[in-house]
């Protein structure tokens, strides 16, 4: 029997009981949070050249509230067409973190958009404040920002299984999960 063999009884428990995956502890959670905004750089980068380029832009404030709606849509696409095809962005991927349903089968396309637009949650409330208190500027907005994620992220602590409040209302749950490597298939 090879050494790789408990690892694949092990696999092969997870798969079967997917529910008893753990769920990644918040600054893992946090770490993928942060990668993945890395790499989103990159695709609103290319979305904003290919909208600058078909709508014609010819300055940065021409055309904001379009573009804003655009790069949205494209993002959205991007996380409903990852969560819903393989459970993981590739962030998540790097990390080892996966969305699964709570009964921990597959998120399909719904409700990955439903979780999309909750996810508007680490945000929102940050937005609406500099906007009541009329502050303007990238420090007050980083600032703003960056004290809403963090107070989000530690409200995953009052959830029994230390859930983001998100992934709760979707009937969601980020789980520890690494696929099998190919070696193991083999």
């Amino acid at each position: 029997m090879s050494s790789s063999a408990p690892d694949l009884t092990a696999a092969a428990a997870h798969a079967s009981a997917p529910n008893a995956l753990p769920t990644p502890p918040v600054w893992r959670r946090m770490a993928c949070f942060t990668y993945e905004g890395v790499l989103l750089f990159g695709v609103v980068v290319i979305a904003g050249l290919a909208y600058s380029v078909l709508s014609n832009q010819r300055h940065a404030l021409q055309g904001v509230i379009g573009m804003q709606a655009f790069l949205f849509v494209v993002l959205g696409a991007y996380f409903v067409f990852f969560w819903s095809r393989r459970g993981q962005t590739l962030a998540m991927l790097t990390w080892h973190v996966k969305l699964v349903r709570t009964d921990g089968s597959a998120v399909g396309p719904g409700r990955a958009l439903v979780r999309y637009l909750l996810c508007w949650l680490w945000f929102v409330p940050a937005l609406v404040a500099l906007q009541v208190a009329g502050l303007k500027g990238g420090w007050p907005a980083s600032g703003a920002l960056i004290a809403g994620v963090l107070a989000y992220a530690m409200l995953a602590r009052l959830h029994p299984d230390r859930q983001f409040w998100h992934d709760a209302a979707c009937s969601t749950r980020l789980v520890h999960w690494k696929a099998p490597s190919r070696r193991d298939k083999t």
